[in-house]
């Protein structure tokens, strides 16, 4: 039975392009929604370029009412029915009384190679730390900011005269890559962890 998949984005949607791009064929998955915080955000006409249904849940509306964002979030998530949700640059915390609801059926893609370098500023880190590996991870997502169980990595060279940028750059398109490779196993009930090197 093919998996229902809602992502939630808040910018420009790359990675969400990259995932629905992903699941067609014998893909086990296909998306159901692709859903926004930010009623600007480029990836709400990607995806609608893509036939994919679109939502909007403003958050600034609701100023300091987490609860009452996320009730309106969780409604909207619900009603497309998925089977998996997958963040891809959406940039709000959820709650773990959200989380809670969905444990064990959410996937995050992040900048680092975790546990290294959870929340925000990873390139800048790495190469302030002097690392001389950095990457992306694909995890479940728990409570603990991106600290769930890790099911994907791949790992670049820091360079000596790599800036941020230049870092941010070159792992992008590894970012998009690895998530759809991770996505494609977990729809399928594989959750063992893949590590590649680029």
């Amino acid at each position: 039975m093919t998996k229902r998949v809602a992502i939630l984005i808040s910018g420009s949607g790359s990675n969400m392009v990259s995932l629905v791009k992903s699941m067609t064929g014998d893909h086990p998955a296909r998306a159901a929604l692709v859903l926004s915080n930010n009623p600007d955000a480029a990836g709400l006409a990607k995806a609608q370029a893509l036939g994919i249904p679109t939502k909007v849940i403003d958050h600034r509306p609701f100023g300091k009412d987490r609860a009452g964002f996320e009730g309106a979030l969780l409604t909207a998530v619900t009603d497309a029915q998925p089977d998996i949700i997958c963040l891809a640059g959406f940039m709000r915390i959820l709650t773990p009384d959200f989380i809670a609801a969905w444990e064990g059926k959410m996937l995050n893609i992040h900048p680092s190679l975790l546990p290294k370098y959870k929340g925000l500023n990873t390139h800048a880190r790495t190469i302030a730390a002097g690392d001389r590996e950095h990457g992306c991870s694909v995890h479940e997502v728990t409570a603990e900011l991106d600290g769930g169980p890790v099911l994907g990595q791949t790992i670049i060279d820091v360079a000596a005269d790599d800036t941020a940028e230049s870092l941010a750059a070159r792992l992008l398109p590894l970012e998009h890559d690895l998530y759809a490779k991770v996505l494609r196993r977990f729809a399928a009930g594989d959750r063992s962890k893949i590590i590649t090197r680029a």
